[in-house]
């Protein structure tokens, strides 16, 4: 999937010359409470209001580019207009047209560009450290209303953004005559309006309390392999000092492979012409481009100046932003994506895994007999583990998550954890009795309260349960605000050069675990021959 490109030669000045627009004058007032009022705070484009909700100071729905609609669907991210009044930000923002799925409900909307901001109330003392997250879902659904930041605003006392980011076909597409610029090139279209709001956070933060010299950059699952893509890209140097990698990993697709998938799609939209398919597309309404879209492979391209080589490659080669970084995995990624063989038969399991492995299969089944699962799903829970182990979907988890932790830790200083609440709540309750493990985005929930499949997941935490959750927030806090999660009355966590993990578990109990325990747990030496 990954291939040898060469570095665009487009000199950045021209590339980002519609993206840096003048700078917020050094007066803009820092936000506060007017007598008996919500916070009211100077953005470059006008005054927004907030509220004060959760414990912290809530900025919600505002815009960081100007709506990707009309003839800026698929162009790169513009300023957002002016306004004139103070702007309401008490409401989240239109979510990016997706599919209903766990993440959510189906949103054909495409004026989706909006961020949220969450400040500690009523701070004094200057500019504080900021973490911006990436929401996750495959870059296909899913939205910043998902990671309400109020708690972390509070107990680590930073400054929190959560963001939109254009999805699926109409964020990532490759078409000839679609992207006309150099800097849509590669159809990165949603990659683009991550960069536009880390660049928004540079301009305005400073308003918010803010200190934009110390931003970290977050991101789950696809948010995950979005931070892992920031490191690499060019145009992306210097807007971060921090990342976070939450179960995500570092892939992208060559330009050929792209352009096949892109026109597949078009095809499946009812534009068969190549000549013509970049027209065709842009009548069509978005809920027929989200129709069209099952099976259309939503990834990053590289090729172009914002990500000129394969990520994976650039992280081999060391080229790219080395800052800290916080990397990990969940013990049990794969059981969030197995569920549906839960009532295969024990030849329906050695069937599949025959396909997936061909002559390799009876070395994967001798390491993973149904024999040593619950007879109650069993095929689910081994397939699961096959998953999480091999790092199946797309190096998620097990051993490519500690092979590319590896390759991090050779050139940056890099901590590694391993989320361990084997009996978190899970995402949905479609099979009853069904032990979720610690399953893929299953450690959401402790940071961000406000993430859930159609229930509030940290409501059923445990006492235990909501210790590991405040422990948690007190590393990312802590990484945010120094760059290491060194936290004062918490297990130290070294880098990973020294051979130990961080192992989240409930009560009181997270602790450091060897990187050959990692390793024997995931049968990384099986795997990685």
């Amino acid at each position: 999937m990954l291939t040898d490109m060469r570095r665009a030669a487009i000199p950045l000045a021209i590339v980002l010359t519609s993206l840096l627009p003048p700078p917020t004058p050094a007066s803009a007032p820092a936000h506060a409470h007017a007598s008996g009022q919500q916070p009211i705070v100077r953005t470059d484009r006008g005054l927004v209001q907030g509220k004060l909700a959760e414990g912290a100071d809530q900025f919600l729905g505002i815009p960081y580019a100007a709506p990707p609609v009309g003839p800026l669907r698929w162009q790169a991210p513009r300023l957002a207009p002016r306004w004139a009044d103070v702007r309401p930000a008490t409401e989240y923002g239109g979510r990016c047209a997706q599919l209903a799925s766990g993440n959510g409900p189906e949103a054909d909307g495409e004026d989706c560009l909006y961020l949220n901001v969450y400040t500690p109330v009523d701070h004094n003392e200057g500019s504080l450290p900021v973490l911006l997250m990436i929401h996750g879902g495959g870059l296909v659904n899913g939205a910043g209303d998902q990671h309400d930041g109020s708690m972390i605003a509070g107990a680590s006392h930073i400054v929190v953004v959560s963001i939109n980011y254009r999805l699926g076909p109409l964020g990532f597409l490759t078409v000839p005559g679609l992207n006309g610029s150099a800097l849509t090139r590669a159809g990165n279209f949603g990659f683009l309006d991550q960069q536009a709001a880390l660049r928004w956070v540079h301009r305005n933060i400073a308003a918010f309390g803010g200190d934009p010299a110390r931003v970290t950059v977050d991101g789950e699952s696809a948010g995950g392999f979005s931070v892992c893509a920031l490191l690499t890209s060019p145009l992306a140097a210097g807007l971060f000092r921090a990342a976070i990698i939450q179960s995500g990993g570092c892939a992208s697709q060559p330009p050929a492979l792209a352009e096949r998938s892109g026109l597949a799609f078009a095809r499946q939209a009812g534009c068969p012409e190549p000549s013509t398919a970049a027209r065709c597309l842009r009548g069509l309404p978005a809920r027929k481009l989200l129709r069209a879209a099952s099976g259309y492979l939503t990834a990053f391209t590289s090729g172009g100046p914002d990500l000129p080589v394969p990520v994976a490659q650039a992280i081999d080669d060391g080229s790219y932003t080395r800052v800290p970084v916080l990397i990990g995995a969940n013990h049990d990624e794969g059981r969030g994506f197995s569920q549906a063989f839960a009532n295969y038969t024990g030849q329906q399991y050695r069937i599949l895994v025959a396909a997936l492995y061909g002559s390799r299969a009876p070395g994967v089944l001798a390491r993973y007999p149904l024999s040593a699962y619950p007879k109650r799903y069993a095929a689910a829970y081994a397939i699961g583990d096959i998953f999480t182990d091999s790092g199946f979907l797309l190096g998620i988890g097990g051993c490519p998550t500690q092979n590319l932790v590896s390759r991090l830790a050779a050139t940056t200083r890099t901590w590694f954890y391993q989320f361990d609440d084997v009996h978190a709540p899970g995402l949905n309750r479609d099979l009853p009795g069904y032990q979720w493990g610690a399953a893929h985005a299953m450690e959401l929930a402790y940071l961000w309260p406000g993430f859930g499949n159609g229930y509030s997941l940290y409501d059923l935490l445990t006492a235990a349960q909501r210790e590991l959750s405040r422990q948690m927030v007190r590393y990312w806090g802590a990484f945010t605000t120094l760059g290491t999660p060194d936290v004062p009355g918490q297990p130290y966590w070294p880098g990973y050069l020294s051979g130990r993990i961080m192992s989240l578990r409930p009560g009181g109990h997270t602790q450091l675990i060897g990187s050959a325990t990692y390793s024997a747990e995931h049968m990384c030496s099986f795997w990685n021959r």
